[in-house]
């Protein structure tokens, strides 16, 4: 991490205007001050739980929605339970939404702002290493509707993000773990060295808090570049799907019983051994990455992903192109970039190889 600035502030730029990442210690302590009666807060119900006195007086507010963390509560049929309770504490346009929790609540807030009365403001607090380091930015939002994960979505950005890095220390393991993953993943599509310099610190991440912070603001810094280019996800963008693709039918074949950064972190070691099983990358780099992805992913490795299951996900992927599969594979310099695979026997082979022996090697 030699040579990184530590930054109290980070301006991203958005088709809406720049907005601000604002790291503070005292977050909370920020959302205290603000509330009115023209903010609505949702909050996820765990983190009210935890914070109840430091939140007390949001959470004693009319104007707060309390949420479960959970994959169903982002799906479509959930959303007029949302809309009626924001009407009943008459809500209105010029009111702000606030977004108090992980990218769950994120990406429910988000797609409320962008749809209800055609459109309000909302700022985030969030709450989990994933999406402090990662989902914060980038103006998305994705819902799920069946068993189509974020199929529905918008671009939507904040009004302003406030990362408190002090409050992931009720995180579970496993959930530190999950934040990690994506982190894992940022510095990867940077490139080789990136992700060797975050691999080789990885053992004391979860334990030295200032080397955390430093790897949140430079995941931000490297994702800041790519959104700001392709905000509306036509190009360049494209590659921030790396591990996705595998990592949402991972999610999808388990029923979610593999966490989102965790399922992302299998999904990567997938995309890496598929690249150079197909021949579009160099074995080197699937065993440079695989045990630092291996060692995220401890612990479920385990998970029954049945082939059938996944190939069947991937096909419901919304980059797809027909039955061409879109993934994001590095090539033979450890690069990533968006490629058309098609959805072939061998590739149905690859998978099941992967998943079967090469996963819990």
């Amino acid at each position: 991490m030699e040579g990184s600035v530590v930054l109290d502030r980070l301006v991203v730029q958005s088709h809406a205007g720049p907005y601000e990442v604002v790291f503070e210690d005292d977050g909370l302590a920020r959302l205290v001050e603000r509330p009115s009666a023209s903010t609505h807060v949702v909050v996820d119900e765990r983190v009210a739980e935890l914070y109840a006195d430091d939140l007390a007086h949001v959470l004693g507010g009319h104007n707060v929605l309390r949420v479960s963390a959970t994959e169903a509560s982002k799906s479509l049929d959930r959303f007029p339970d949302y809309v009626e309770a924001l009407v009943d504490q008459d809500v209105h346009r010029g009111h702000e939404l606030v977004a108090v929790g992980g990218g769950i609540v994120q990406d429910i807030v988000c797609f409320l702002a962008a749809t209800l009365l055609r459109g309000l403001e909302w700022r985030f607090y969030p709450t989990t290493l994933l999406a402090q380091a990662d989902s914060c930015i980038g103006s998305k939002s994705s819902i799920n509707v069946g068993a189509c994960k974020n199929i529905l979505g918008t671009f939507t950005p904040p009004s302003c993000v406030v990362v408190c890095t002090p409050i992931l220390g009720t995180l579970a393991e496993v959930d530190m773990r999950s934040g990690i993953g994506e982190m894992l993943k940022v510095h990867a599509i940077e490139g080789p060295e990136a992700f060797d310099r975050i691999a080789a610190d990885y053992p004391r991440l979860q334990q030295d808090r200032e080397l955390l912070s430093r790897y949140i603001r430079d995941s931000l810094e490297i994702k800041r570049v790519i959104v700001e280019e392709d905000e509306f996800d036509r190009g360049p963008r494209n590659v921030m799907n790396y591990g996705h693709s595998f990592g949402h039918a991972i999610e999808s074949a388990t029923d979610f019983q593999v966490p989102h950064g965790i399922a992302i972190t299998i999904g990567m070691d997938m995309a890496n051994y598929a690249a150079f099983q197909l021949g579009r990358s160099e074995e080197s780099h699937y065993l440079r990455m695989h045990p630092t992805l291996a060692a995220n992913y401890a612990g479920f490795e385990g998970v029954p992903i049945p082939t059938e299951r996944l190939l069947e996900a991937l096909t419901k992927d919304k980059k797809n192109r027909g039955a061409v599969l879109r993934l994001v594979l590095p090539d033979p310099t450890g690069r990533v970039s968006l490629v058309g695979q098609p959805n072939n026997e061998e590739f149905a082979e690859i998978c099941a190889c992967y998943l079967e022996r090469e996963r819990v090697a």
